[in-house]
């Protein structure tokens, strides 16, 4: 959404991760690409943004930011090109197709396609 001053505001999830470096390139494989990255110095944890299109995720090897274990959900178009990088099987349900991935650090991927228009939201 964009605000009247022309800011846009958004949510982007942070994903704890233990080498930014190595989940960059994982999250490549999904066609994201890397678009910043900042220590504080060197040697200190990483914070990375990545994006594919609009949607961005930060990759963050801090300690303190987000819990292991997260569950993404990612609607994103060309869902079988995701299914065969990664091989793996494409679901269908009532409200898209979907498949399951895990990260290198284990947090949990659902990759959606919705079937038909989305859904339009209520004022």
């Amino acid at each position: 959404m964009t605000r009247g001053d022309g800011t846009t505001e958004e949510a982007v999830p942070i994903l704890r991760v233990a080498d930014a470096a190595a989940s960059a390139r994982w999250y490549a494989r999904l066609g994201f690409a890397v678009a910043w990255e900042h220590r504080f110095e060197p040697g200190l944890p990483a914070f990375v943004e990545v994006h594919r299109g609009r949607v961005r995720l930060f990759l963050s090897e801090h300690a303190g930011d987000a819990r292991p274990d997260t569950l993404l959900y990612l609607r994103l178009n060309g869902i079988d090109a995701v299914a065969a990088e990664f091989g793996v099987p494409v679901g269908e349900e009532p409200w898209g197709r979907e498949l399951a991935l895990r990260d290198p650090d284990g947090n949990r991927i659902r990759v959606g396609e919705p079937v038909g228009p989305p859904p339009t939201p209520d004022p």
